[in-house]
């Protein structure tokens, strides 16, 4: 699938997550400025982590802002939970195993690493306003400092 646009309809979604089942849609009814949807590609690796606990750690001023975070990769149950319980991470990781919401999002596609090529989740974030149109899509984004320049572009710092 190819990424998404700013101002398409955000696919939406229910998938099961470490606070359980969460729906796009009904996460978007209780939010007043959108959700945050971060893909990473596997939990409790050195980048996933950096960028895990960064949305941890800014987690009470984007809520204050008016969003929501929720973030998706394609590990099981028992590993995001793992995670969560060891970072202490307050806001639901999602698993995707089938990669169906990461194909809708165009988080899912070939990668480049190390000169190897090969097909796997494509570190991106994306915003979806409360009317479930795309904000904000970023693709291929770096982990370490990631959620700052986020923060930034959402006018919150």
């Amino acid at each position: 699938m190819s990424a998404v646009q700013i101002g398409q309809k955000a696919p939406d979604f229910t998938l099961e997550t470490t606070q359980g089942t969460v729906t796009l849609s009904r996460e978007l009814a209780s939010s007043s400025r959108g959700v945050i949807i971060y893909f990473y590609p596997k939990a409790s690796t050195p980048g996933c982590t950096k960028q895990a606990c960064d949305f941890r750690d800014s987690l009470a001023s984007l809520q204050a802002a008016g969003y929501s975070v929720i973030g998706v990769s394609a590990d099981s149950m028992v590993a995001l939970t793992r995670f969560a319980e060891k970072r202490s991470l307050t806001f639901p990781l999602a698993s995707d195993p089938e990669h169906r919401v990461l194909e809708a999002y165009g988080a899912w596609g070939e990668k480049k690493n190390y000169g190897y090529t090969y097909v796997g989740i494509i570190r991106s974030t994306v915003v979806v306003a409360p009317d479930g149109t795309v904000a904000l899509a970023q693709y291929n984004v770096k982990a370490t400092g990631h959620v700052q320049r986020l923060r930034r572009e959402l006018g919150i710092d």
